[in-house]
């Protein structure tokens, strides 16, 4: 295991924060996979999927600093 697969393993168990953007993440993740399954998306899934797209990477975004201050020993800084 790598130290940012432990970082967030301890978040995920210590940080409702990080809990919930991980969830989060993953909601999208399921929504984009419907999205890619289909044939032909309409001009309102494709931009569904423009904006699913770009929220999923200001969450994961999110985690990584979350996960960058753990490492930095910032803990007292991660939310509750």
């Amino acid at each position: 295991m790598t130290g940012s697969e432990d970082a967030r393993l301890r978040l995920l168990d210590h940080s409702a924060a990080f809990r919930q953007l991980s969830i989060d993440h993953h909601s999208l993740d399921d929504r984009l996979a419907l999205l890619a399954a289909t044939a032909h998306l309409s001009d309102d899934e494709q931009l569904e999927e423009v904006r699913l797209k770009k929220e999923k990477l200001r969450l994961k975004d999110q985690m990584e600093t979350l996960v960058r201050q753990f490492h930095a020993g910032v803990r007292d800084s991660l939310p509750a």
